[in-house]
């Protein structure tokens, strides 16, 4: 059978717009039927059920109506009665459909520009779909694309198959771009929106380093020389740390690689950013000697439990280790997670003489001893009345000039002062309204039960609905600056480990959990660990 030359011409044009918009030509010939669906309507009516089909390989063009089998006809254009339909269709049952051929229908200017807008908004709709599909799998790649446009300092990117956007603030400062320049992004974002799939690409994002690396470095594509951290202050300078697989190769040399060729290839594409590479260490106060650096590091003191660190320099050292508008010491506490705190050998030295003074006057007045024993006890490294009460009398009786009367009499008046305080403690607790119940809890004392009771925590049921943050804090991390939530026991020495255990017992004590359920949980825990990687 002959094609029609009309026949042909519906096919080429399903074939060129699916080759121009890069969509399945299945979606542009269903998007043709939706089409002509919609204006034979204008034509049999709206309220008739058409449906049309376009042969793929043909090109024909089939028209009918279905009507619906019913015992009683209601709408006329989409139903039939049974007795009709089974004069048409013996087998015909409630419920079928029957279908009726359509003459073809001549498009009219009105129904053509329906159908027109029809299929450019199936296509458009299908294009974006594509678009969407093909970038989200690109997250975390590298593209090329040229300048479009620059709208409000963002710049538009034609990437080919597609348009991205490089917000204003995800350029390096400084850098312009106009109509036909060459770009290279990252992408970092792929969002369905109203208008279309929306790309969002940077060039200050930390990932974007890391992959110019992984194109300059082989050992780093290849796995063998891991990117641990990256920190970055976009256009001036960053800090990269890394560590290698394997013990022959040094990864900080191979990321510099010959006469610095292949850093100074990051470098170029990055506006002269300046870049300090680091071997990654698991030890935190080696690493932060490193990150530091060019400044020399005379001491390192670790608060884990806060994750913050505090540096001791020389005096002549201290403005190299802040570096140029805090930059260098920024940065370094980016790279590791950490705060880090600065100071110079003579304010360690002011600060250990304050301590030292503070220690003295707390145990003379504590256990009134006179200025030269409580000199002695706090030159000794004894931090606390605690330490005095409960470490062995052996240890006091040590130090020179004491013995084991003396250090006998110094536990029993450390002992009296710590019961004082715990009497006046819990005192405290009781005006509260703070029950005796919190003390079966292990780990709990009066001074705590007294932090409890003013943030209206009276009862093991209401210590059982806390969770560990709310008693020792925690910490966010936000655009690279580090700010600490305090917790009911800032003021105390318990761990988060510490405060999970407590917090276990109450729900235990408070019958929210049994001690069969904490056997199967830590079965689980068990077998999960005991699993291979």
């Amino acid at each position: 059978m002959a094609v029609s030359a009309n026949r042909l011409e519906l096919l080429q044009i399903a074939d060129a717009v699916a080759r121009e918009k890069s969509i399945d030509r299945m979606i542009v010939i269903e998007s043709m039927q939706d089409a002509i669906e919609k204006a034979a309507k204008t034509r049999y009516g709206a309220e008739t059920n058409v449906r049309a089909e376009i042969n793929p390989k043909t090109g024909e063009l089939r028209l009918w109506r279905l009507l619906e089998v019913v015992e009683a006809v209601e709408e006329p254009g989409r139903q039939i009665e049974l007795k009709y339909a089974k004069a048409k269709n013996d087998a015909a049952k409630l419920g079928d459909f029957l279908t009726e051929p359509l003459p073809p229908i001549e498009f009219g200017r009105i129904a053509a520009q329906s159908a027109k807008q029809v299929i450019v908004q199936k296509v458009r709709d299908a294009e974006r779909d594509r678009m969407y599909e093909e970038y989200i799998n690109r997250v975390g790649e590298i593209v090329n694309g040229t300048v479009k446009r620059v709208e409000y300092g963002n710049v538009i990117v034609d990437l080919g198959r597609g348009e991205a956007i490089i917000r204003r603030d995800e350029l390096i400062p400084r850098e312009l771009y106009r109509y036909g320049d060459r770009v290279r992004a990252y992408i970092y974002d792929v969002r369905r929106e109203q208008r279309g799939p929306q790309i969002f690409l940077s060039r200050t994002h930390p990932q974007f380093m890391a992959k110019l690396f992984m194109q300059e470095v082989p050992e780093i594509y290849d796995g063998i020389i891991t990117i641990r951290s990256i920190a970055r202050d976009p256009g001036s300078r960053a800090k990269i740390a890394v560590t290698s697989s394997d013990s022959s190769i040094d990864p900080v040399g191979a990321c510099v690689g010959m006469r610095g060729s292949r850093v100074q290839a990051v470098v170029a594409e990055l506006q002269g950013e300046k870049i300090d590479i680091i071997p990654w260490t698991e030890s935190i106060a080696d690493l932060v000697v490193s990150a530091l650096q060019p400044a020399d590091v005379a001491k390192v003191v670790l608060d884990e439990q806060a994750e913050r660190i505090e540096v001791v320099v020389p005096d002549e050292q201290l403005s190299l280790a802040i570096g140029r508008r805090g930059q260098n010491v920024r940065l370094a506490s980016q790279l590791i997670g950490w705060d880090i705190d600065i100071l110079t050998e003579a304010e360690e030295s002011e600060r250990r003489q304050k301590e030292f003074t503070e220690r003295s006057a707390l145990f003379m007045q504590a256990l009134d001893v006179d200025e030269m024993v409580a000199q002695l006890l706090a030159s000794e490294g004894f931090s606390s009345v605690e330490e005095l009460a409960y470490i062995d009398a052996s240890e006091i009786a040590s130090i020179q000039g004491f013995d084991e009367e003396t250090a006998a009499e110094i536990q029993q008046r450390a002992s009296d002062y710590l019961a004082a305080i715990e009497k006046a403690n819990d005192d405290e607790r009781i005006k509260l309204g703070v029950l005796d119940e919190l003390y079966e809890i292990p780990g709990l004392n009066a001074a705590m039960l007294v932090a409890l009771g003013k943030e209206e925590i009276k009862s093991v049921e209401d210590f059982a609905g806390c969770a560990a943050d709310d008693l020792v804090g925690w910490t966010e991390r936000k655009d690279g600056e580090t700010k600490r939530f305090e917790g009911t026991f800032k003021d105390f020495p318990v761990s988060r480990e510490e405060a999970e255990e407590m917090i276990l017992q109450a729900r235990l004590k408070a019958g929210w959990i049994t001690e069969a359920d904490l056997a199967v949980a830590d079965e689980a825990t068990e077998l999960e660990e005991g699993a291979p990687a």
